[in-house]
């Protein structure tokens, strides 16, 4: 599929009473039909979220762990839904779990990060949905793969849903950071790039993993412009049945919202927006010229690699590396360019010249 073609439809035209930001809320997992009760209604007079979320299926890392409250949940669902007038989403994993989750009047569902790294399992859900009527939202898959996320996307709307939304909870890395799962903002704003027309919204509370971060991650999810946010929240977070940490307390929930400044997305008066357009005029020349710094640095690297070739040394050379990245480091730094910038930046140069240089000293033994 072309995926600059995709025909995903922007969430606003499908939402009812839909405003930004997207606010999905509720348990991490349904608990009991009075748990769910208690939380749609105090959700519903926020009159700030448009849909509920549920957790009815729960996919664990080990047997013998809270799995979920299963079918009995899906009844429960079906009768607060009816009763506030306020809809639910569920996650699902399979097709039997789609097949019930229509049964019970459920139109909006999710697919898990565990689901969305297994295509099987993802194209198993795309043609049990083929000519239904229904939302989907995908979260990023478990690693940071884009390329992942985005062919779970596309198997959704190769079976003709064409409501579509991203959630973006993170990823399960090895770097050594105080969240639960590493952001990576970097994947999510690339999705956006490769289609604006495609809802992203963030679940703080995977991302966090404690709800003393939620606020600083839904904050800067709104500062970066994604489109909404799905948090997990609970009358009794501390006694809830799955993942209590990361669940915002029910009573504290409207103030949380308060507490989230909303940014515009664009100037409103001609002055700002002259003043904007000057700045880019400055980066786009700016960009060019350093675009052409490194074209004129390749070239040297280029030359470098002949006269390696010529008189066969090594191309890599450790402790002039070293000498470089010590150097650049340094002088970034007496600039005040952050060290970790001027690292990747160096770092992708050196890949750079160095396959640069291993094709020329190819081509010279053929």
């Amino acid at each position: 599929m072309n995926r600059d073609k995709s025909p995903i439809l922007p969430t606003k035209e499908w939402l009812p009473e839909y405003s930004k930001p997207l606010v999905l809320a509720g348990p991490c997992s349904a608990e009991s039909e009075d748990q769910l009760r208690t939380i749609a209604r105090v959700l519903k007079d926020t009159g700030r979220v448009q849909l509920i979320r549920a957790g009815v299926w729960k996919p664990r890392t080990r047997p013998n762990s809270f799995e979920g409250m299963g079918k009995d949940a899906l009844g429960w669902i079906a009768n607060v839904q009816e009763e506030v007038g306020l809809p639910f989403t569920i996650e699902v994993a399979n097709a039997e779990h789609v097949n019930l989750a229509l049964a019970a009047g459920i139109k909006h569902l999710w697919i898990g990060a565990r689901t969305t790294v297994n295509p099987f399992s993802v194209q198993e859900i795309a043609d049990a949905l083929v000519g239904q009527d229904v939302s989907v939202m995908v979260k990023n898959p478990l690693n940071p793969d884009l390329q992942l996320w985005l062919g779970a996307i596309e198997r959704i709307l190769a079976a003709g849903i064409t409501k579509v939304v991203a959630i973006h909870r993170g990823f399960n890395t090895f770097q050594d950071h105080i969240f639960r799962n590493s952001p990576n903002w970097e994947i999510p704003i690339e999705l956006k790039t490769l289609h604006p027309n495609l809802e992203i919204i963030v679940d703080p509370s995977h991302i966090a993993g404690q709800r003393s971060l939620i606020h600083e991650v839904s904050q800067k999810a709104m500062d970066l412009g994604f489109d909404g946010l799905m948090i997990e929240t609970h009358p009794n977070p501390d006694e809830a049945m799955s993942d209590p940490k990361q669940q915002w307390p029910l009573d504290g929930f409207q103030s949380l919202l308060d507490s989230i400044t909303l940014k515009q997305r664009h100037f409103q008066d001609s002055d700002s927006i002259d003043q904007l357009d000057q700045f880019r005029k400055l980066i786009d020349e700016i960009d060019h010229n350093l675009l052409m710094t490194i074209k004129r640095r390749l070239e040297i690297v280029d030359k470098i690699g002949q006269y390696k070739a010529d008189y066969g040394v090594t191309v890599f050379q450790l402790e002039r590396w070293r000498e470089i990245l010590q150097d650049r480091i340094a002088f970034g730094q007496s600039i005040d360019v952050d060290e970790a910038l001027v690292k990747a930046l160096w770092d992708e140069l050196h890949k750079t010249s160095l396959k640069k240089q291993t094709d020329i000293a190819r081509n010279r033994k053929s």
